[in-house]
């Protein structure tokens, strides 16, 4: 029995889901009944949050052996004292897993209630504190120092200022009033800091706010797997083409050891600014980001000499990373989706114009990874069928590392090439818990596995340019 309810989607967009996951391939390799199972397992883990909080070493600046001994010092004293190891992953040698503690059910709930929107509810849920922006209700007598129970308005029916909500929430867990109420709400939304510091959330994470900012960097595991995968190479000319906020560009500058140039594209000027804040931080200087819409990358005729940025000129870059816009319905935990079927399905079209594009920039023999961070037939195998009927001059590569299971059946692909696919499933994980005594019970190897199981969302393909001159 999960301890939240399953993800609240909009009935159409459930519907369109449920006809994707018992789609007739599917169906007639499965079954109806395995089908369906896998189905609702995968609604009722996307809104729980991953069983591990991962994080990628900054390996330019410091050793992995340094970076852990450091994480846990500071983990032991966040968590007061229980002993919650940190794990180096044997595949991907860059990058440590922290067990997260929950959901905890032995929780008090207080009288003095907050209530806050469901992205706040999501973050918190992942470590993070309230912070004020994301409060829409507090009890009509709550004031600063207050033990209080914070509550996420999954249905988005509260109303801002609120003394009293009686609609659907969801418990995350108890904290601290950094605020009263008369101060958050007589505001006029400048308040950007903590309102509530979190004490006792459901599911125990870190907080890793301006910890060890510069050794590291929270990243989902299937989004580090993505640039391992793509492989760069010291002194090799790779593009990020929808890089925002950096997370993948820094790790493929990462890989390269610094040495090469990696340009780092979003159309969204701040967007840019970050990715630039980033690779400053992490002190990576190969790293060149512009402001650039990716599908207008292409230089049309010659380039000016000494011109640096985009648009590029055919057939100029070693790697492309195409990690898509994306409906994000693999993020997790989500309790709640609120996009309509329109929305989900206006992301097709996008894609492939960038797809289009990066063949085109990319050079005979070059390789060229497609991600997204979503769960839809649609934006991932469908996408995979499409690039093979419409570019003769892809094909399909096997990936290491391979973490994830193949491919969902339902685009016309091959077993073959499903095989060659990488989909995070997590129909193979159990909906239990980690309390902290299953985990001194439990073997590093055991916990690793459980961690590469518990990916969920992701989705990897990876293709080669073969020379057709």
């Amino acid at each position: 029995m999960s301890f939240f309810p399953k993800i609240l989607l909009q009935p159409e967009v459930e519907e369109y889901l449920g006809n994707m996951f018992r789609n007739k391939e599917l169906i007639s390799a499965l079954g109806t009944l395995e089908a369906e199972r896998k189905y609702e397992s995968l609604l009722n883990r996307l809104s729980h949050p991953p069983a591990f909080t991962t994080v990628r070493v900054n390996t330019h600046l410091a050793s992995v052996k340094q970076v852990k001994n450091l994480l846990f010092e500071e983990i032991h004293k966040q968590y007061k004292g229980l002993s919650v190891p940190v794990l180096q992953h044997p595949q991907l040698q860059d990058i440590l897993l922290i067990p997260v503690i929950g959901p905890r059910k032995d929780l008090q709930k207080q009288s003095s209630e907050v209530i806050v929107g469901a992205q706040c509810g999501n973050s918190v849920l992942r470590g993070a504190h309230v912070f004020v922006p994301g409060i829409i209700s507090a009890s009509k007598f709550m004031k600063a120092g207050d033990v209080v129970s914070v509550y996420s308005d999954i249905e988005g029916k509260c109303k801002r200022g609120a003394k009293e909500f009686l609609g659907t929430k969801v418990f995350i867990g108890n904290g601290i009033s950094e605020l009263s109420r008369s101060e958050i709400f007589s505001s006029n939304g400048s308040l950007k800091g903590i309102g509530v510091r979190m004490t006792d959330p459901v599911y125990l994470s870190p907080s890793l706010d301006n910890v060890l900012s510069s050794y590291l960097f929270l990243q989902n595991l299937p989004s580090a797997v993505v640039s391992h995968v793509l492989n760069p190479q010291p002194g090799e000319r790779i593009l990020d083409m929808c890089a925002a906020p950096g997370g993948k560009t820094t790790h493929l500058a990462t890989l390269m050891r610094d040495q090469g140039e990696v340009i780092a594209m979003d159309k969204i000027a701040n967007k840019v600014k970050k990715i630039k804040q980033n690779a400053a931080l992490l002190q990576l200087n190969c790293i060149k980001a512009f402001c650039c819409d990716g599908t207008k990358a292409l230089a049309i005729g010659k380039k000016e000499d000494g011109q640096e940025g985009p648009p590029f000129s055919a057939e100029s870059f070693d790697r492309i990373l195409l990690d898509v816009p994306c409906s994000g319905m693999g993020q997790r935990p989500n309790m709640a989706y609120f996009w309509t079927l329109k929305e989900v399905m206006s992301y097709q079209p996008l894609q492939r114009k960038l797809f289009s594009m990066a063949v085109k920039l990319l050079k005979p023999g070059g390789t060229l990874v497609y991600s997204t961070c979503t769960i839809t037939l649609s934006e991932n195998e469908e996408q995979v069928a499409w690039a093979l009927e419409n570019f003769p001059c892809l094909q399909l590569q096997s990936q290491e590392p391979r973490i994830g299971g193949e491919g969902m059946m339902g685009a016309g692909l091959s077993l073959d090439q499903l095989k060659l696919l990488q989909r995070f499933d997590p129909s193979s994980v159990t909906s239990r818990g980690m309390d902290i005594n299953s985990l001194q019970d439990s073997r590093e190897e055991d916990l690793i596995l459980l961690a590469n199981k518990d990916c969920i969302g992701f989705f990897i393909a990876k293709f080669i340019k073969l020379n057709s001159k």
